[in-house]
């Protein structure tokens, strides 16, 4: 945790809310804070039931704290990856000794995927640091016969569902119980399910989702029905505007998210199925390890709707295994892996730097939603300048080179195999945790290149106080445009949305506006500022009488109409 802290928490603040994502986030959790009603979410003034409250209650008090900033409400994603790095460590020092418990938590820092989040603002390292931190409690708890622990990690199981998703609550008990059973020890069922810990989930799991549908009718068929069970057979009544992947490019972002530490993960499982270790007691929790991860990725992948941060809960797995794989399995051929690993991505970073930067373009094409969202949409790619980015693939090429040259001195060299892993994983750990700054830099470049920020600021500093801001498609793709401009847009065209739910209540009717409303508005002699996420080929903004067009930044476009 100490090594993660600095890395965690370095320039939180230096660039603003990127949308879609993180403003969206920031901007609910302002509005809990005036409201102080975490039953009746809200975005825009419209009710907001896709995520529950933890992350919103946290930021709100960080924010009363300290004062509402950029900062602040990211400290909250990483404090929480501090959390995760910290019970994976502590689980993998109680299952591996001091050393395993250091390579666990360092794999999942480095994990470039979980470590982005962890500086991001989204729920999904509060997910995983509830994940980890339930399966370290529930997992010491069986091995050591206390149910205590048993009863904690439940109950941490219930923040996984208070965090992102119910799934949290459930899904993890089924693989830890799936583990007992192959096993043999699944009886007596009170051991690892105690009464008060199962009750304790459901209370802090769905305390909250029955609360939310007293106040909110129709939030539970929304919940399990529309968000989940039609989501996956693609027939949602409310959809929203994200763009799934392939199941192919999921599988290649959740790979590439945790490599390179997959490599000594897959050989952890691959010697867990060779030797059948299902049927033995002493290897229940790497079983429910091992079941949890390829179950996060096997279900996700066979999903029609799949996300880049899907494959997140699974992270903390992944580290832990990759931890077992070095202490137990490490021999010649994972060390030659791990040269040729970096030296083909070593080669790789050199040829991007030295080239013109389309390569990562076509992988932001892939991996990344805003990217999509915009290509759909028709308008300027998202992608910030290549020359941002340059000097992070020449630092990271030099890094990789010697990490290669290293790994391959130590193959060579190393009088015994205990040396040879000792050697190798260090120089594997250090190399990443070197990489580090690089991708926090990266992301600092995405955020800065896609935020609403800017053209908030000039509705702010031009509209007057009769003014209409507007905003067209859906709020979540320019969340902070009310963060910053101190103003609350209507929506145009935007009920294809994360708030399609909210729409339909009575409350929102005037804030959704259709073309009619649009225009009679346009035409009535008030000016209207309008940022919108269409092109300007597709913007319903563009017909209309006197539109000028003032400039296209960040994926989004700022329009207002001359007043006569």
């Amino acid at each position: 945790m100490l090594v993660a802290a600095p890395l965690l928490f370095a320039g939180l603040g230096r660039a603003p809310f990127d949308d879609p994502g993180e403003g969206m986030h920031a901007e609910i959790a302002r509005e809990l804070a005036a409201s102080r009603d975490p039953l009746a979410l809200t975005l825009n003034g419209v009710r907001y039931v896709d995520k529950p409250p933890l992350l919103y209650v946290l930021i709100a008090a960080v924010c009363a704290v300290v004062g509402p900033s950029e900062a602040a409400a990211r400290a909250v994603s990483a404090c929480a990856a501090l959390a995760a790095v910290g019970a994976t460590a502590w689980l993998g020092a109680r299952l591996l000794g001091l050393l395993g418990g250091l390579v666990a938590g360092v794999a999942l820092l480095t994990s470039i995927g979980f470590f982005a989040y962890g500086r991001y603002v989204r729920p999904e390292t509060l997910f995983v640091a509830a994940l980890a931190g339930g399966f370290a409690l529930a997992l010491i708890g069986i091995r050591d016969g206390r149910r205590g622990l048993c009863t904690a990690g439940l109950a941490v199981f219930g923040l996984a569902a208070l965090a992102k998703d119910p799934l949290g609550a459930v899904l993890p008990p089924l693989a830890i119980g799936l583990a007992l059973v192959l096993a043999g020890r699944a009886r007596p069922v009170s051991a690892w399910l105690p009464w008060t810990g199962v009750a304790a989930c459901l209370v802090i799991g769905f305390g909250w989702w029955i609360g939310a549908e007293l106040r909110t009718p129709g939030f539970g068929w929304y919940t399990t029905i529309d968000n989940h069970v039609m989501n996956v057979a693609r027939a949602r009544r409310f959809a929203d505007e994200d763009i799934p992947l392939t199941a192919l490019e999921f599988l290649a972002v959740a790979v590439g998210s945790s490599l390179p530490w997959i490599l000594a993960a897959s050989v952890a499982v691959w010697s867990l199925a060779r030797r059948r270790a299902w049927r033995d007691p002493d290897e229940i929790g790497w079983v429910a390890l091992a079941i949890w991860v390829l179950g996060v990725l096997g279900i996700t992948a066979l999903s029609p709707f799949r996300l880049p941060h899907y494959g997140l809960p699974a992270s903390f797995g992944v580290a832990l295994l990759a931890a077992r794989g070095w202490a137990l399995h490490a021999g010649r051929r994972l060390l030659a892996a791990h040269v040729i690993f970096f030296a083909v991505v070593a080669v790789g970073c050199a040829a991007t730097w030295a080239g013109d930067g389309g390569v990562l373009t076509k992988v932001m094409d892939v991996i990344d939603v805003a990217t999509m969202k915009s290509a759909a949409a028709g308008l300027p790619l998202p992608v910030p300048p290549w020359e941002e980015f340059r000097p992070v693939f020449g630092v990271a090429a030099f890094t990789f080179a010697l990490c290669a040259l290293a790994t391959g001195a130590v193959l060579a060299f190393a009088r015994s195999p205990e040396h040879r892993r000792g050697l190798g994983v260090v120089i594997v750990g250090v190399t990443m945790v070197a990489t580090m700054p690089g991708v926090a830099r990266s992301l600092q470049v995405v955020v800065r290149n896609r935020a609403v920020r800017d053209l908030a600021q000039s509705v702010a500093r031009q509209a007057g106080p009769e003014d209409v801001v507007a905003h067209e498609g859906p709020i979540e793709n320019s969340g902070a445009l009310e963060w910053y401009s101190g103003r609350r847009p209507v929506i145009v065209d935007g009920r294809r949305s994360v708030l399609g739910f909210g729409a339909e209540r009575p409350e929102s009717r005037d804030l959704f506006w259709d073309a009619d409303r649009l225009r009679e508005a346009w035409t009535s002699g008030r000016r209207i500022w309008v940022v919108s996420v269409r092109s300007p080929g597709q913007s319903m903004v563009a017909g209309l009488p006197g539109a000028r067009l003032l400039g296209v930044a960040g994926g989004r476009a700022l329009w207002v109409n001359e007043i006569r």
